[in-house]
C-alpha cells in the first residue's frame, strides 16, 4: 500500500489513531459534566504555551502541555470556590490565551502564521519524538479514562452521591481537568487547536445515539474516533485534503447519520412501552438485602445508568438507592 511506504505517513497514522481513541475516552466525561466546550477553551490556552515556546525557543508540545494544564487547574480552582462560573471561565481561557499566543508569537518575530500548524494541525510534520511524546500522553489519558471509568463516571453523575460513597471528588475534579488539558495537546498535531474539541465531543454524541448505557458508550466513542481520525488520514492522503479538517468532517458524517437510527430506536422503545401497561411500576424495597453493603463505583456488582441515577445488579435484581433504603426496578 503507496500510504505505508511513506514514514512521514506512517506517523501521521499512528499520532491520529492515539488522538482518536484518545480524546473521547476523557470527553466521555467532559460531555457527561456538561462543558462541551472546554476542549475549545483549553485549545485556545495551548496556543498561549504555543507562543511562549516560540518566544523561548523550546519544544512547543511540553511547553504547550504545561501552560494547558495550568490554566485548567486555575479555572477548576476558581469553579471550586465559587469565584467564577463555567461561561466565565472558559471566555477567560478562549480570549486570553489566545491573545497571549499571538503576542508572544509576535514578539518572537515569527508572526501569527508561525501558529497555523498548531491551530489547524499538521500530521505530516510529525517526528518520531513528538509521536514518542503523543504515545506517552495518549498512554496516560487511556489508562486513567478507563481505569478510573467507575469513579469518574460516579463524581460526573452526581458529586453530592460520590461523596457519600466516600470518594475524593475534588481529586477526580482535578484529573477530568488535567486529562482534558493532556488530550487536547496530544490532538494538537492531528486536528488541531481549534478543532480538536470536536474529536473530543462529536465521537461521544454518536455512541449516544447508537448505544444505551454509559460504559458501552466510552468504548463506541473510543471506536467512532478510532474509526473517523485514521480514516480522515487516508482520505486526505489520496484526495490531496487537510486530514484535521477532513476528520472533523467525517466525525460530523457519522453523527449526522446516527441521527435517524436515534430515532428510530426511540420510536421502538415508544412503541414497545405504549404496548404494555400504561401504569407507572410503583417502586418496590428491594427484596434482596442491603443490611451491610452499600452500592458505589467499587462496590462489585454491575452498574447501569437508568435516567436520571444509577441503577446496581445485585443478585439478579436491579437497585436504586432511595433515601434510607434501595428500590427494586
Amino acid at each position: 500500500m503507496e500510504l505505508l511506504s511513506l514514514a512521514f505517513m506512517r506517523r501521521a497514522l499512528i499520532a491520529a489513531a492515539l488522538a482518536g481513541l484518545a480524546s473521547p475516552a476523557i470527553g466521555t466525561y467532559v460531555v457527561q459534566r456538561r462543558l462541551a466546550l472546554l476542549g475549545d477553551g483549553l485549545g485556545h490556552v495551548a496556543i498561549a504555551g504555543v507562543g511562549l515556546a516560540l518566544l523561548t525557543g523550546t519544544a512547543p508540545l511540553p511547553v504547550a502541555v504545561a501552560v494547558c494544564v495550568a490554566g485548567a487547574l486555575l479555572i477548576e480552582v476558581l469553579r471550586q470556590r465559587g469565584k467564577a462560573t463555567g461561561d466565565i471561565g472558559l471566555a477567560v481561557l478562549f480570549y486570553g490565551g489566545l491573545a497571549a499566543g499571538v503576542l508572544m508569537a509576535s514578539a518572537a518575530g515569527q508572526g501569527a502564521g508561525s501558529l497555523s500548524a498548531y491551530l489547524f494541525g499538521s500530521l505530516t510534520t510529525v517526528s518520531w519524538t513528538d509521536l514518542a511524546f503523543v504515545a506517552v500522553l495518549a498512554a496516560i489519558i487511556l489508562a486513567a479514562g478507563i481505569g478510573w471509568s467507575r469513579r469518574l463516571f460516579a463524581v460526573c453523575a452526581d458529586e453530592s452521591y460520590a461523596r457519600v460513597l466516600g470518594l475524593k471528588v475534588d481529586f477526580y475534579n482535578y484529573a477530568i481537568v488535567i486529562l482534558a488539558a493532556v488530550t487536547v495537546t496530544t490532538a494538537m498535531r492531528t486536528v488541531g487547536l481549534l478543532l480538536v474539541s470536536a474529536l473530543m465531543v462529536i465521537p461521544v454524541a454518536t455512541a449516544q445515539n447508537l448505544v444505551r448505557g454509559f460504559f458501552r458508550g466510552l468504548g463506541a466513542a473510543m471506536a467512532i474516533g478510532f474509526a473517523v481520525a485514521t480514516g480522515g488520514v487516508v482520505a486526505s492522503f489520496y484526495a490531496d485534503l487537510a486530514p484535521g479538517a477532513l476528520i472533523v468532517v467525517l466525525a460530523i458524517v457519522c453523527f449526522a447519520l446516527s441521527w435517524p437510527v436515534a430515532k428510530l430506536s426511540h420510536r421502538h422503545r415508544r412503541r414497545h412501552i405504549d404496548d404494555a401497561d400504561p401504569r407507572p411500576a410503583p417502586h418496590a424495597p428491594a427484596s434482596v438485602g442491603h443490611a451491610d453493603h452499600v452500592h458505589g463505583p467499587d462496590c462489585g456488582h454491575l452498574a447501569v445508568e437508568h435516567g436520571d441515577h444509577v441503577d446496581y445488579v445485585h443478585a439478579g435484581h436491579r437497585c436504586a438507592p432511595h433515601e434510607d433504603h434501595y428500590d427494586e426496578h
